[in-house]
């Protein structure tokens, strides 16, 4: 199915790795996002060693490996600093043969997008869409200026509150709260705050503060806080916010909460979506969180977008019955895979932020207790799930 060609909607990290996959495929693709410039929600992300592999495979291994930061432990530690539990990530690497990378997500799209442009893809913000309409051999995007693009597939990859979910699935399928906040942003890394090569998660009253070292010498952070939806957003009160909630935890927390610079600082209440039992629909597929924005507490959105990608391409390439049917191949195969992440991944936000107080406080437990190696290899099983083995 060479020669075609791809529209894709929404320009995050799935639509541009789709992108670049669909273009090293052979097809001709354009890329349609409503924002007039790109800017990542969010300050960081752990891309694990499966959506690493993914994009090493297109030819992003040397990129990624300079914005990635040198993650090699992680610790938890109790609200006053003592260690619960430390974890050497050597035997995950070992185990799943590459080592995983945080990354700012900044540095991440602005390396999707050098390669999508340098492969020959065409990005086009500015450009809402608005509606979908199939042929029987062609599918056309409808923009709310009124212009339209035609193309053999759609990539619908415009995020948590997609409008194309709506068009695949005949129904309404809204994000569901989880429950939290999450503060995040960038500092430079200290040793004052935690060690640099060293994931840092404090826990307790069902909160986590956290540190994890991306390049540029920075550590991405974040806070998590379990409040009601729809609390005040207003970032001139984000200090005084965190020094409420983290009141009487360790000094490194504290330091941090006086280091951020709270106009930097992204404040998200967080959502998932899904599992939903559709991806596609003819010629249109989902993809990213348009089809199953999980819950940050895996790690593994931004991995599962890049999988989507490089399994959507794969199918187009590989079977060449009909467009229709490579996309209901990638669904039969992404929906499983998905599925159980987005489950998983709600399972242990809840475990984590005292939906259930006693779940939460045997998890505190279990860190203390929990073998470093079985922390490993339960990370490696969810690695291991990927299409690139």
């Amino acid at each position: 199915m060479y020669g075609l060609k791809a529209v894709v909607i929404g320009a995050g990290i799935g639509g541009l790795t789709a992108g670049i996959a669909l273009r090293q495929a052979g097809y001709e693709v354009e890329v349609y996002d409503r924002v007039r410039e790109l800017r990542p929600v969010g300050s960081g992300i752990s891309l694990w060693s499966n959506g690493v592999k993914v994009l090493n495979h297109l030819g992003l291994g040397k990129q990624l490996a300079a914005i990635g930061g040198t993650m090699n432990y992680m610790e938890y530690r109790q609200i006053n600093g003592n260690l619960l539990n430390h974890i050497s990530l050597q035997p995950l690497v070992e185990e799943v043969g590459q080592r995983p990378y945080p990354v700012a997500r900044r540095d991440l799209q602005n390396i999707l997008l050098a390669k999508f442009e340098e492969v020959g893809g065409k990005l086009n913000l500015s450009t809402k869409c608005i509606g979908v309409k199939e042929g029987f051999s062609e599918v056309t995007a409808k923009f709310e200026d009124g212009s339209t693009a035609v193309g053999d597939i759609l990539v619908a990859a415009d995020g948590v509150r997609s409008l194309l979910r709506q068009y695949v699935l005949n129904d309404s399928v809204e994000p569901k709260y989880a429950g939290y906040v999450n503060w995040n942003g960038l500092v430079p890394i200290s040793t004052a705050l935690a060690p640099a090569d060293t994931w840092s998660i404090y826990v307790g009253e069902h909160k986590r503060a956290s540190l994890m070292p991306v390049a540029g010498n920075r550590f991405y952070f974040f806070f998590d806080v379990p409040l009601p939806l729809g609390t005040v957003n207003n970032f001139a009160n984000y200090k005084n916010e965190l020094k409420s909630h983290f009141q009487g935890w360790a000094e490194p927390v504290q330091r941090l909460i006086e280091r951020i610079e709270p106009e930097t600082v992204a404040r998200v209440e967080i959502h998932d979506v899904g599992p939903i039992n559709k991806l596609v629909k003819g010629r249109v597929a989902l993809l990213g969180d348009a089809a199953h924005a999980t819950c940050p507490d895996l790690g593994q959105g931004g991995c599962q977008a890049i999988e989507d990608g490089w399994v959507l391409a794969n199918y187009l390439v590989s079977t060449n019955l009909s467009v229709p049917d490579a996309l209901r191949r990638y669904e039969l195969e992404r929906k499983v895979r998905t599925t159980e992440i987005v489950n998983k991944a709600r399972n242990r936000a809840e475990a984590i932020h005292g939906k259930d107080p006693e779940v939460t406080e045997k998890w505190y437990q279990q860190l203390a207790e929990e073998s470093p190696l079985d922390v490993t290899s339960a990370i490696a099983k969810i690695i291991k799930g990927g299409p690139l083995h």
